[in-house]
């Protein structure tokens, strides 16, 4: 039997803040958690972050030992398409979908930051 493809749906309405709750995980201003994770994709600092119902049982994502020093407490969204992270960082959001029921989000260091 063959498998049905994917549905990948980008979501334009973003998480109004996403504060630190825990060791690699965030939550939202819903109360829905996210894990993150680190990647630097040739010295351009990314963080993929993943809304998950239970953060405790869930191995998919990892963090990097990059996190305690790099990843903020905080970020609040600014213009749409941009977070202010709690260090005065911009971050812009490269993408952020649902797939498969899952609601994934990339968020990249501007620059300029």
């Amino acid at each position: 039997m063959a498998e049905l493809p994917s549905i990948i749906v980008h979501l334009i309405s973003h998480p109004s803040y996403l504060s630190i709750r825990g060791p690699s995980v965030y939550e939202d201003e819903n109360q829905r958690t996210w894990l993150h994770l680190v990647m630097d994709t040739g010295g351009v600092l990314q963080v993929q972050l993943c809304q998950v119902d239970d953060p405790t049982g869930h191995n998919g994502i990892t963090t990097s030992p990059l996190t305690s020093s790099t990843m903020p407490s905080m970020w609040m969204l600014q213009f749409g398409n941009q977070y202010l992270d709690s260090m005065g960082r911009f971050w812009r959001i490269v993408h952020h979908v649902m797939e498969d029921d899952v609601e994934e989000m990339i968020l990249e260091l501007m620059e300029e930051s």
